[in-house]
């Protein structure tokens, strides 16, 4: 039956290298490009995780004085995922969906996941989590916070072993302490250069796509497009990464280069003003009345960018990896168009593609359709068997869950809502591609897909491409 339902060719639908749209948005309106650094331009090798991890759980030991049988731990590839939330008080890492709903099975404290009944318990009877305890604007609220970044991959499974290592030998320890230590080693591995030493020392193996780079850039001067840089790296470790993936020259394609911005702040606090670097990166004393082509700039914010450039609005597109930290203040105080940098997307799409994951999602849709069609039957027999197809539908949602990641699954998705990193994907994006590929004079129009109350249009021919999934025609006289 599955396979009659899909038709040929369907598992490679999606393009992993595309750009996909949230917004529509013309490209010949656009004539200034700016670009974060890391994980934008420069995407990292996963060998950078396992440096990071070691690192900081040296650190907790020799530093911090914890117990130094965490020396046994390694980094886990593959653990954890990006978006998802760490509850302080409670130690568990989870995924929460865009209604704020934790999706159970994906609630770890330590390495080891909790059970549904014991998370339920903990939240006071429900798998909702209110507003007020969920974040701020950027992911850090009182009690939850949100892990959006990719460096941060490293940071929570440190977080997991450390936690394990506890639990497992029954040492009582604090909970805001355990975090803050170990959010302050990660951050002295960035902080005090560590990485960058390492990256520098060996450009090859942990930096990738240096010819896309400079092809893209070269392609955005050649049509005279303005280009400018903003990233939270030093000049030197940047540089070095420019030189090796596009060339010594590197500096003549941008109009401005702006190092240690200290983002998000850069966007939102009017007080640093630019200071200039010379070409050693040596800071210089004068005032900045103007940002001048060629030079390199520290600090600064954006008020005195825009007073400075007159580069405002939908005329300028900004491309970052974090939602927050790089994208989120430009679309919503200031117009800016915006492209998120989201490397997971090209996996994801390729799992997306194979045909255990398309038989499994067609099955899931199908036993959904059984499910609503068929439950106004109250006899015992019909009950039974309306049983045994949520189970078998759970089974399949957990099965297709794994394929993306065991723990944790889609980045992107719960079961079948959007998770909550994949709503904000949604507000702080007009566009989202997993690396820089770009044309100068495309339009992107994103698809127009089915509100709920518009669903049974969407159901048959009318949706052009789309799969027919049995017992269609028959739900649309059900709605």
């Amino acid at each position: 039956l599955l396979l009659d339902l899909l038709p040929p060719g369907v598992c490679n639908l999606l393009n992993p290298a595309a750009i996909y749209a949230n917004n529509e948005i013309s490209l010949g309106d656009v004539e200034i490009y700016g670009f974060d650094y890391d994980y934008t331009l420069a995407q990292y090798s996963n060998l950078l995780h396992s440096m990071i991890f070691n690192t900081a759980r040296d650190i907790l030991i020799e530093q911090f004085k914890y117990p130094e049988g965490l020396g046994k731990y390694d980094y886990i590839p593959g653990f954890a995922i990006r978006g998802l939330h760490y509850d302080v008080q409670k130690s568990l890492l989870m995924k929460i969906d865009a209604f704020h709903y934790v999706q159970l099975g994906t609630a770890y404290r330590g390495l080891k996941p909790v059970p549904d009944e014991e998370v339920i318990e903990l939240y006071g009877g429900t798998q909702h989590i209110p507003l007020y305890q969920m974040s701020d604007f950027y992911g850090k609220g009182p009690s939850l916070k949100q892990f959006m970044d990719i460096f941060s991959l490293p940071e929570m499974t440190l977080l997991s072993s450390v936690i394990d290592y506890f639990i497992t030998h029954g040492i009582e320890f604090d909970q805001v302490h355990l975090y803050k230590d170990i959010s302050d080693a990660i951050r002295d591995v960035h902080v005090k250069g560590v990485m960058y030493k390492w990256i520098e020392k060996d450009m090859e193996k942990y930096i990738l796509h240096g010819d896309e780079i400079y092809a893209v850039l070269n392609r955005l001067v050649n049509h005279k497009k303005k280009l400018f840089l903003i990233t939270n790296s030093p000049f030197s470790f940047v540089d070095k990464g420019m030189k090796h993936m596009v060339g010594k020259n590197w500096r003549d394609l941008f109009d401005m280069v702006i190092v240690q911005a200290d983002k998000p702040n850069f966007f939102t606090d009017r007080r640093k003003p630019f200071r200039k670097l010379d070409d050693k990166g040596s800071l210089q004393w004068d005032k900045i009345n103007q940002l001048e082509k060629g030079k390199i700039y520290k600090e600064g914010n954006l008020f005195d960018f825009l007073r400075l450039t007159g580069w405002r609005g939908s005329k300028v597109l900004y491309f970052g990896d974090h939602l927050y930290s790089d994208l989120a203040d430009l679309m919503l105080r200031h117009g800016w168009r915006t492209g998120a940098i989201v490397p997971e997307l090209e996996t994801e799409i390729r799992i997306i593609n194979t045909e255990q994951y398309m038989h499994s999602l067609t099955w899931q849709q199908a036993l959904t359709g059984l499910l609503e069609r068929m439950q106004m039957y109250q006899d015992a027999e019909s009950k039974q068997v309306l049983l045994e197809w949520m189970k078998e539908r759970q089974e399949i949602r957990s099965l297709t869950k794994n394929l993306f990641n065991p723990q944790f699954g889609s980045i992107f998705r719960t079961f079948h809502n959007p998770t909550y990193f994949s709503r904000r994907l949604v507000r702080f994006s007009d566009i989202y591609m997993a690396s820089i590929s770009y044309d100068v004079n495309f339009t992107f129009y994103p698809r127009r897909t089915p509100l709920q109350h518009e669903a049974p249009l969407w159901m048959d021919q009318l949706c052009t491409g789309c799969m027919k999934t049995p017992f269609l025609e028959e739900m649309v006289h059900i709605r």
